[in-house]
């Protein structure tokens, strides 16, 4: 069993993209191009928690492609901790691509082809054991990346798009610059090659080199402000898939380069703890200072980066299993809080927290998804933000890092106040009067593929708005009407919008109230990180 799974392992890779291309020569509103699209995605999923299941008890797979000897093949391997994150990462894809098909978005040109060419760059960058093929895999999840945040935005501006191809194409060449240094100091790329390298001062430097670029996509502070701007002016569909694949496999490497090269050596370990420290601050500040949903949360995205690296920074049994199980939390759950901001500003045509009020008594599936979403990120119990956070500071404290555990709990309750600010003004307020023209002007948009910048007729509008409060009834339940301009009728989003956001935070209850599968899961995959022999032996054979 085990050998046929390392044979097939290459297909996680050349499968998406094989379909990819594929799906490139099938017309795009042509059904099977959704068809094609989610089925893969289901089969790669599935593939994933096969891995995950092989792996849980330790096992390592590996597979040397053409079969060359270990050290010149090209490696692909798989772990407990990559397994994780492949089946977490492809079943945030999976729903993210569910939410495009109930929007429509995956009838635009090429997006299915893009999203499984995306999928096979991240299999490659979770499973290769070889740092120059990491920077291959990696520029492949950029390049469909592009199409998908060019294709998906409506605003007329590209210098968002601009900005996001610019920051990684440079982050990209440091990287490269940095595996170059490796090479030229060590002979070798091969990461298992590479164990305990660290040690010798001139690998370390061209390490932090490669490290410094790979922290540049995940945007760790300093280089963290690129992100929300980047990421504002794509679909919140996208920037959902994004946040679950882009900067987690970012921050999978850091893990992977900091326990297999730096075996958690305490000097490199503090300088990331800093790092993740400023990281985790400057995002929860930073999203409480704003007033779009989208951009308070990618800003939440960033604080959550660097919760997740104190994780590694502390490089302790118990901080290396709170930090991953941290990772999987936060990819669930920002993925179902982007959704849910992304099923309210499709409908409603904006994210602004002074232009769409008053959800709470007409919109009760989108408000349980916000709320289940906002206090499992808080980290509040039954929810899986609790238990990962709750290990975290328990292993900060554990560490005699008493500090960064106290970080933690004030963060968490920064975190605490963006969400209060979204729920006070958004779900809490009362409903405006020009709701329905801005509901009314998305629509349209929608329709006709608009960018935002494109006039539309006012009258259009009006007619539209009027034909929505005319046609569309007030939720059940509702008993007065008093908070509400139109008596309640009008725009409601749709359940087949809200439903995706609703499934990723079903599972993390589910993750939380199980909290102990999450956390064997974490720390079967912290274990290999700990002790990298196995890992090694499966790449080299020694």
């Amino acid at each position: 069993m085990i050998e046929l799974i390392s044979v097939l392992m290459p297909l996680f890779v050349g499968a998406p993209l094989m379909l990819g291309a594929v799906l490139f020569v099938i017309p795009s509103k042509h059904p099977l191009q959704q068809a094609i699209g989610m089925g893969s995605l289901l089969a790669v999923l599935a593939g994933a928690a096969t891995l995950l299941a092989v792996t849980f008890d330790g096992t390592v797979v590996s597979h040397q492609v053409a079969l060359w000897p270990g050290g010149i093949a090209i490696a692909f391997v798989a772990d407990s901790f990559s397994s994780l994150m492949l089946a977490a990462g492809t079943l945030v894809a999976v729903i993210s691509f569910l939410y495009m098909m109930a929007s429509g978005e995956s009838k635009s040109p090429a997006i299915p082809a893009l999203v499984l060419i995306l999928i096979g760059g991240v299999a490659g960058a979770l499973l290769t054991a070889d740092l120059f093929n990491l920077f291959v895999f990696i520029e492949v999840m950029l390049l469909p990346s592009y199409g998908l945040l060019i294709f998906l935005s409506r605003r007329g501006e590209m210098a968002a798009s601009r900005l996001y191809v610019v920051v990684n194409l440079l982050a990209s060449t440091l990287f490269l610059a940095g595996v170059g240094l490796i090479y030229a100091v060590q002979g070798t790329v091969n990461l298992a090659a590479l164990a305990g390298a660290g040690n010798d001062p001139a690998t370390a430097i061209a390490t932090a080199v490669a490290l410094a670029a790979i922290a540049v996509k995940a945007a760790v502070f300093p280089v963290h402000g690129w992100l929300a701007r980047a990421y504002a002016a794509a679909s919140p569909a996208v920037a959902a898939l994004f946040s679950g694949l882009h900067t987690k496999v970012a921050v999978y490497i850091v893990y992977r380069i900091s326990a297999v090269i730096f075996e958690g050596q305490s000097a490199w370990m503090l300088a990331i703890l800093i790092f993740a420290s400023l990281t985790l601050v400057v995002g929860a500040f930073a999203a409480l200072g704003e007033n779009n949903m989208r951009t308070l949360m990618i800003f939440q995205m960033v604080s959550g980066i660097g919760f997740i690296l104190v994780g590694v920074a502390l490089f302790t049994p118990l901080g290396l299993t709170s930090g991953i199980a941290y990772m999987v939390h936060h990819m669930i759950v920002m993925g179902a809080l982007l959704l849910t901001v992304s099923a309210i500003e499709h409908t409603y045509g904006s994210g602004m927290l002074s232009k769409v009020s008053g959800l709470r008594t007409r919109e009760k599936l989108v408000t349980a998804a916000f709320g289940i979403g906002s206090l499992s990120l808080v980290g509040l119990p039954p929810f899986s933000g609790f238990i990962a956070k709750y290990a975290l500071v328990l292993a900060s404290a554990d560490a005699g890092a008493v500090i960064i555990a106290g970080l933690l709990i004030v963060t968490s309750l920064l975190v605490l106040a963006s969400m209060m600010k979204i729920w006070a003004e958004v779900f809490n307020g009362k409903r405006e009067t020009d709701v329905e023209l801005l509901a009314a002007r998305e629509r349209i948009r929608t329709r006709e593929g608009l960018y935002e910048d494109e006039s539309i007729s006012e009258e259009a509008v009006e007619q539209e708005a009027a034909l929505a409060i005319e046609h569309i009834d007030p939720p059940r339940g509702i008993l007065g009407v008093d908070d509400d301009p139109h008596d309640h009728h009008g725009t409601r989003v749709s359940v087949m919008l809200i439903v995706p956001a609703l499934m990723l935070g079903g599972l993390s209850v589910a993750l939380g109230l199980g909290g102990e599968v999450l956390l064997q899961l974490a720390e079967q995959a912290s274990s290999g990180l700990i002790d990298t022999s196995d890992y090694v032996k499966a790449v080299i054979g020694k």
